[in-house]
């Protein structure tokens, strides 16, 4: 069975170039084996890339061994929800593509917060009923 977004449908793919998720399958999906929860597609920016390096999180420093050319501003990225909602508490939260992100998140991010980063959907829903 496929695993479902925050907003209540199919989760869809959040990156492949640089290829994401903690499969490395383009997706947040999540497991037994994803202790941390890599649910939560972001667009990474300068500022929370910084704020994960300051917290032992470095994804900018290219790991060749590991085949990781290192993330750079506008990149798509499966984020741990733990750490996204550490930058989150210190105002340094990357934007979230609900339609991207796992609903497993909502165990510990709640979607009333998830929504205000939300890059993937208008402001004001009312625009897109007919």
């Amino acid at each position: 069975m496929a695993e479902r977004n925050v907003l209540g449908d199919e989760l869809e793919e959040c990156g492949t170039e640089p290829l994401t998720g903690f499969y490395r399958d383009g997706c947040c999906n999540t497991g037994g084996d994803d202790r941390v929860v890599h649910t939560i597609c972001s667009v990474v920016s300068e500022e929370f890339l910084a704020h994960q390096r300051s917290i032992g999180n470095d994804l900018s420093t290219p790991k060749p061994q590991f085949g990781f050319a290192g993330l750079k501003p506008g990149d798509r990225w499966c984020v741990t929800a733990p750490n996204w909602l550490r930058a989150h508490e210190d105002g340094k939260a990357a934007p979230v593509v609900l339609a991207a992100t796992n609903e497993a998140v909502l165990q510990i991010v709640p979607l009333e917060v998830l929504e205000r980063y939300a890059v993937d959907v208008p402001p004001d829903l009312s625009a897109l009923e007919d």
